[in-house]
């Protein structure tokens, strides 16, 4: 039977289900209003289409790395609240996730979706994560994923709070050992602390320094005091100011946040670790998820809340 774009619109408007899914619907149910509506609900897509307003900020970063630890995931899978995000079922089914998108040779989170859920051949991720926000009740989002892999060293993990940050970090290698290992992981803890944005400087681009250049010319110009210093003068505050920027940013220029005396950078305590085990050590690069970062949070009012209730 054909499909019109009437039934699609009909199925929507009875289920709040997406379009696609009610075209999936009628569908498989030879177009069959009442069979689709079932179908529908029997996946769980009407019930997560009617939740899907909610705003989803809460949750949990997971991470998983392989036995031999030359790869590694981190998945963010956010709900409405840090009540669920700490249910034993909420995390049961994120370990799930995360063991998938270890696997998976998705490219991104859309191809992820469309893939078959590995713990049953008749539903997606998708269809598992409608299935799941109708089991669990709210709101519920596979908001991101990131695989690192390193053959020619291992990938090191640090998960801080419960899972509010995770980070991986990918460290090439000649030597692994415990001391190895226990500097990756505080490269790891110190990622998670000062929040990084670069692993190097040449990561960067010289548009992005030239850009930072530009501001900070404009505001030495609007400074009576600094802009009537001789040229070359303002060009070294400038470089200056970069290279202090660049400490910040950059998380081999970072200091290492248990230097002794305050003042070792990352980049020379990696060197230091190397050189006592006789090692080639690079940190090549990391990842660092923190949950509910960059999304807009709901603000709770609880005294308006139990008011409203108490007025009903």
């Amino acid at each position: 039977m054909a499909i019109s774009a009437k039934m699609v619109k009909e199925l929507r408007e009875m289920t709040g289900a997406g379009m696609m899914d009610c075209k999936k619907a009628l569908t498989a149910t030879d177009g069959d209003m009442d069979k689709a509506v079932e179908f529908l609900r029997e996946k769980g897509l009407a019930t997560a289409q009617k939740k899907a307003g909610r705003i989803a900020a809460e949750g949990i970063v997971m991470l998983k790395v392989s036995e031999d630890e030359k790869k590694a995931v981190a998945v963010e899978v956010n709900a409405e609240t840090d009540f669920v995000a700490k249910n034993e079922k909420f995390q049961n089914y994120v370990s799930q996730v995360a063991a998938q998108a270890l696997a998976t040779e998705a490219a991104d989170v859309e191809s992820f979706l469309n893939e078959e859920w590995t713990y049953s051949e008749s539903a997606t991720v998708a269809e598992e994560l409608a299935h799941q926000i109708a089991v669990i009740g709210e709101n519920m989002n596979i908001r991101r994923f990131a695989q690192v892999k390193e053959e020619n060293g291992f990938v090191a993990s640090y998960t801080h709070m419960g899972g509010k940050i995770g980070v991986l970090v990918d460290v090439e290698t000649d030597v692994v050992n415990d001391a190895v290992k226990e500097m990756a992981k505080n490269v790891a803890m110190q990622v998670a602390a000062l929040k990084p944005q670069y692993t190097n400087r040449s990561e960067i681009s010289e548009e992005f320094i030239a850009h930072e250049k530009e501001i900070l010319m404009a505001q030495i110009m609007n400074d009576p005091k600094e802009s009537q210093k001789p040229e070359k003068v303002i060009a070294g505050m400038i470089n200056g100011r970069i290279n202090k920027e660049m400490k910040e940013i950059c998380l081999l220029d970072q200091v290492y946040v248990k230097s002794e005396d305050g003042k070792q950078s990352v980049e020379k305590y990696v060197e230091e670790v190397a050189k006592a085990n006789g090692a080639k050590i690079t940190v090549k690069g990391f990842v660092r998820f923190e949950t509910g970062e960059g999304l807009e949070k709901k603000e709770e009012n609880f005294a308006e809340e139990v008011a409203k209730q108490m007025n009903q």
